[in-house]
């Protein structure tokens, strides 16, 4: 978002504080260990702020959100500088599971290969006798 756009102009992202919160902490790779432990609180605490339990603090928010390279109104209002979801990632696994499918398919061929030869040489023994 540039710094000229006006966040009255975006539409707003529906989801809860805790669900923005945990969708940019995903995004930033983080488990919830570690970002308790950068920002110096329990993990039940982070659990609590991404379950809607309870909400961080603004002595804690600034920080929060700076962790998670997201915008405070983003967090609390759903407008402003989102997180940056890696698609990549999706991206890598859908390779991962068709070059797996691919290789099936493979060994598969070779297989039907193999049993047409055996059925054709036994076609042809039974032929010769």
């Amino acid at each position: 978002m540039s710094d000229t756009t006006n966040i009255y102009d975006e539409i707003p992202d529906f989801d809860t504080i805790g669900g923005r919160l945990c969708r940019a902490r995903d995004a930033s790779t983080m488990s919830v260990k570690q970002l308790a432990l950068r920002l110096g609180v329990k993990t039940s605490t982070i659990k609590a702020w991404e379950s809607d339990r309870s909400q961080p603090g603004a002595h804690r928010l600034n920080t929060l959100c700076g962790l998670l390279s997201v915008s405070v109104s983003w967090v609390l209002h759903g407008v402003g500088a989102a997180p940056v979801e890696a698609e990549d990632e999706d991206e890598d696994e859908d390779i991962k599971a068709l070059g797996s499918q691919l290789d099936k398919l493979r060994h598969l061929h070779a297989e039907t290969g193999n049993l047409i030869r055996r059925l054709q040489n036994d076609m042809d023994r039974l032929a010769t006798n």
